[in-house]
């Protein structure tokens, strides 16, 4: 917060007479307008519907104030050189006789001493004050504010600092992770924490993967996805394996990789035939790293009115960057972006493909996002530029000996005994099956013990390989094109 107290206290040199504070942590603006005041050595006034305008540390409110034109009457008939917050001024902005009297009151602040404060998250203000005003968006809390706020807690309940029962490692992650949450949303999933059975351990970093996924729902422009599949159950994809597992420590131990000379990692581009475990890979990330999984779906963010589709857009890589660390899925990305460049849409496909791919170079938070796609074709070639991504993996078929274990995990999981089966006779019989497939083989066999009131056997899993064509097949010389394409430009996950 010190880096945005300079900024203010530049702004306020400068003679800005508004100044926009972008966030909903009306505390923590509070605070950092105390701080300013005392810098600069100025009375700070607070001013609400419900209290009116008064001296900050005073609950005498100047009379008649609570009505917002009397309050501006009052700023700008004053002779006190102050800082001025209006808490909750925002929407009334829309009034244009109150917006206008705002810029006259800012206007002659502009010209002394002293400033008129609001504070909201993307504030709509009309033209005329957009003109006047400045904007400081305020960053979200980092770990060493949810430190002192866990300090702080611990001292108000009374309780002993033994009951953090966390390593330093495990303490850092659940301070990173309650990242995106606000002060207050944060002091009570520490809080609640703690009540429960007295102690904080590594158990209640899943109290902060449910606070932010309360905070994905509420916005609704992102999918809160549960990741339940752990990277064991990826089976092959050794090369991809290999790779994240030398990043876990980084994300598990961010300061001290930052120490080491290493940011987090920005992200992967999984592009390979369908049903070979894209979506399961990005799925098992997450769970892997014990970090929130949210899913984005450009599709429902398109909207036919003008500009919203660009502000939904911008509203979930806010969210992602609000919740991160974060692992951010973005499925089948060619069909979200394949319009670019076509002007049937307005253009607005090529506007928003343009932010997202500034999005993806320029973003500080740390958002690890997973993008799959089966056609390159159609992908934009400005997406595979290195920086966009950390590395782009090409996902294969499974071979053999990979075909038997897939085999003997769907088994496994629909109560059967894969001991029980010829498995390298059905993985043989396989040949350019993708793991989707081979589950969809035991499936359709399964039917048919079932319906035949028998035991699901080998021969039944060979009769249901027989009668499946795999799409490696059926669109072969697709498939072709697409190892060709990836042999010189990816990296093989298998």
């Amino acid at each position: 917060m010190t880096n945005t107290l300079a900024d203010l206290e530049l702004l306020m040199k400068s003679r800005q007479g508004l100044i926009v504070l972008d966030t909903v942590e009306e505390d923590r603006v509070l605070t950092l307008l105390r701080l300013l005041a005392d810098r600069l050595t100025l009375p700070l006034f607070l001013w609400s519907r419900t209290k009116g305008l008064r001296r900050d540390g005073n609950d005498n409110a100047v009379y008649g104030t609570a009505d917002p034109a009397q309050a501006l009457a009052h700023i700008g008939s004053s002779t006190v050189q102050a800082l001025y917050y209006l808490s909750g001024a925002g929407p009334l902005l829309q009034d244009s006789g109150l917006a206008e009297h705002l810029r006259d009151v800012a206007t002659q602040l502009s010209r002394q001493p002293g400033a008129i404060v609001l504070s909201g998250v993307a504030l709509e203000l009309p033209e005329g004050l957009r003109r006047l005003s400045a904007t400081v968006k305020l960053p979200a809390p980092d770990a060493a504010e949810f430190r002192r706020l866990l300090q702080r807690i611990l001292r108000d309940m009374k309780r002993d600092p033994s009951a953090v029962q966390l390593t330093t490692e495990e303490e850092n992650r659940l301070l990173e992770g309650l990242r995106g949450l606000t002060l207050l949303e944060a002091e009570k999933v520490l809080t609640r924490a703690i009540v429960e059975d007295g102690r904080l351990t590594a158990d209640d970093i899943a109290h902060v993967i449910r606070a932010k996924k309360e905070i994905v729902e509420r916005e609704g422009v992102l999918e809160y996805y549960p990741a339940e599949e752990a990277l064991g159950e990826v089976i092959g994809l050794a090369g991809l394996k290999d790779w994240l597992a030398k990043r876990t420590h980084i994300v598990r131990s961010p300061k001290k990789a930052a120490e080491f000379g290493l940011t987090f990692p920005r992200g992967l581009l999984l592009i390979g035939v369908p049903g070979c475990g894209k979506s399961l890979s990005a799925r098992a990330v997450a769970n892997e790293w014990g970090l929130p999984l949210l899913r984005m779906d450009p599709g429902a963010l398109y909207n036919k009115y003008i500009g919203e589709t660009e502000k939904n857009f911008r509203r979930a890589c806010d969210v992602a960057e609000r919740v991160a660390p974060c692992v951010l899925f973005i499925d089948e990305i060619e069909k979200a972006f394949a319009g670019n460049g076509s002007s049937e849409d307005g253009g607005v496909s090529q506007r928003v493909f343009g932010t997202f791919l500034t999005w993806l170079q320029e973003r500080k938070a740390p958002v690890f996002t997973v993008a799959t796609a089966n056609d390159v074709q159609r992908l934009p070639p400005e997406l595979l530029r290195k920086g966009r991504f950390d590395e782009v993996f090409f996902v294969d078929l499974p071979d053999e000996p990979t075909r038997r274990e897939i085999l003997a995990l769907h088994l496994g999981r629909r109560n059967q005994d894969p001991a029980r089966f010829d498995l390298p006779a059905v993985a043989r019989a396989t040949v350019d099956f993708s793991g989707a497939e081979l589950e969809q083989v035991i499936v359709s066999a399964l039917y048919s013990a079932f319906a035949a009131q028998q035991l699901l056997s080998t021969e039944m899993l060979l009769v249901e390989a027989a009668r499946t064509r795999p799409l490696a097949q059926v669109m072969s010389e697709k498939i072709a094109a697409l190892r060709e394409w990836a042999r010189e430009r990816t990296v093989p996950a298998n």
